[in-house]
């Protein structure tokens, strides 16, 4: 009786073991193919007349922007020069300790020469994730009655945004930053944690995600 049980319980191991094998695969399967829809979005360029530009929030140095912001910005503007887009949505809020906000780097950096965008074309929100700024940048469009928007952000950043846009209501379009200082090798964990955070959006939604921070 002793060596049935044995008998039975290995079975049962086997059994658990298999199913155990089996779900690893299906959802390393899962992140993969989502990392691959991740990638190729980071190589789709889709600029087109709209309504505004997001520009997602990056680093900001005392009021500078990071060299990745600055690539957001250098494409957010190339495109309300070529009048694809009549306003420039900037987001981002500050780390603490910071006297400056994200979109206030930003919104100096648009209003500078050689660049001189009229304040009256850029509106500045807060943000302290992308799910945030995506929302408060929602707020105000909504409150102007614009909903056709291009999104300014680094490759590996624009499926997730996209995906986020269009659950709060915006219809977005990926312009990836062209001239992002984070390439080659070194982007390979922000598309890996990219792979993950839309991978996870899609199950529960990106709102709980953010909820869940």
């Amino acid at each position: 009786m002793l060596g049935e049980a044995v008998v039975r319980g290995a079975r049962a191991f086997r059994w658990v073991l298999q199913r155990i094998v089996i779900i690893g695969i299906l959802v390393g399967g899962y992140f993969v193919v989502t990392g691959v829809q991740v990638w190729l979005t980071s190589r789709h360029d889709d600029a087109r007349a709209a309504q505004a530009i997001v520009v997602m929030g990056a680093a900001q140095y005392d009021g500078v922007p990071s060299p990745d912001l600055v690539a957001r910005l250098q494409d957010a503007f190339s495109l309300w020069s070529r009048g694809l887009a009549s306003e420039i949505v900037v987001t981002g809020a500050k780390e603490k300790g910071d006297t400056y906000t994200e979109a206030e780097a930003s919104a100096t950096w648009l209003e500078q020469p050689p660049r001189d965008v009229p304040v009256a074309d850029i509106v500045e929100v807060g943000g302290d994730d992308s799910w945030q700024s995506l929302a408060q940048a929602t707020t105000a469009l909504h409150q102007r009655g614009l909903v056709r928007v291009l999104i300014a952000t680094d490759g590996f950043h624009e499926d997730r945004c996209l995906a986020i846009a269009t659950e709060l209501g915006l219809q977005a379009w990926p312009v990836p930053a062209t001239s992002s200082p984070i390439s080659g090798w070194s982007a390979m964990p922000y598309f890996a944690k990219e792979a993950v955070g839309v991978g996870l959006g899609r199950i529960v939604g990106y709102s709980h995600l953010h909820a869940l921070g």
